[in-house]
């Protein structure tokens, strides 16, 4: 009942944006095909990279994570809007920047639970090979790693995700925006042990998006999930 009284607020109340404009069904299409095309790109490059160039192999993967999302979210500003507030692009109090934090934190450890139960029903089939290996591949590499895949990744993600397709469909409420972009986000994912992790991250981001209409505290939630679980790589694996 608590939780309840503390969730509903959170997601009834949204923050307005300070500008009437908001991304639509046509900022959804354009981003769904820019990050097409530069998944396409993508992964020409990724299949390109010999099979014992893990470290590399796991950068350039983290690399073209954030890059897809970034020419989705593009596609959608250049194509009718053009005004980055309509897209997140809003200062936010230092509480909600910490709220973004501990959220991401938060997500992790809740994905440690998700990933075990998971592990336990159908098998490890994580596609994660690559990253461990790039985190693992001396302290030039994990710096790389934690810029590429806390920040860049992160970034190019959420401005794609919750930026253009969490904020179009807020229109339609919390339910649909909160849980349709974040199974867009898991299946973008692919359908292995990342699926229901990705869903977890996208839930925790896309709320503090709809009561906040700011990217910032969505990008702190993965950008913290993410170099959390790039660092547990060289705990548990180093």
């Amino acid at each position: 009942m608590l939780l309840r009284k503390a969730l509903v607020p959170m997601l009834d109340t949204p923050v307005r944006p300070s500008t009437s404009l908001r991304p639509g069904w046509t900022e959804i299409a354009a981003c769904f095909v820019g990050f097409m095309v530069a998944m396409v790109a993508g992964g020409l490059w990724l299949v390109s990279i010999p099979a014992d160039q893990q470290v590399y192999a796991g950068i350039a993967a983290f690399v073209v994570s954030g890059a897809v999302g970034l020419a989705g979210f593009a596609a959608a500003f250049v194509i009718r809007i053009r005004n980055l507030a309509a897209f997140g692009f809003r200062r936010v109090s230092r509480k909600w920047l910490a709220i973004g934090v501990g959220a991401g934190v938060l997500a992790y450890l809740l994905n440690v639970v998700v990933a075990v139960a998971y592990d336990a029903i159908f098998g490890n089939d994580t596609p994660q090979a690559g990253y461990q290996a790039a985190a693992n591949g001396g302290a030039l590499a994990l710096i790389v790693t934690l810029l590429a895949g806390a920040v860049l990744t992160p970034f190019g993600e959420e401005l794609m995700f919750r930026g253009v397709i969490a904020n179009a469909l807020n229109r339609y409420g919390a339910a649909i925006s909160v849980l349709v972009s974040s199974g867009l986000f898991a299946l973008a994912h692919g359908i292995n042990i990342i699926l229901p992790v990705a869903f977890v991250v996208g839930v925790i981001s896309a709320i503090l998006f709809r009561k906040t209409a700011s990217i910032w505290p969505s990008f702190l939630v993965h950008a913290v999930y993410n170099g959390i679980t790039s660092i547990m790589f060289v705990v548990l694996l180093g």
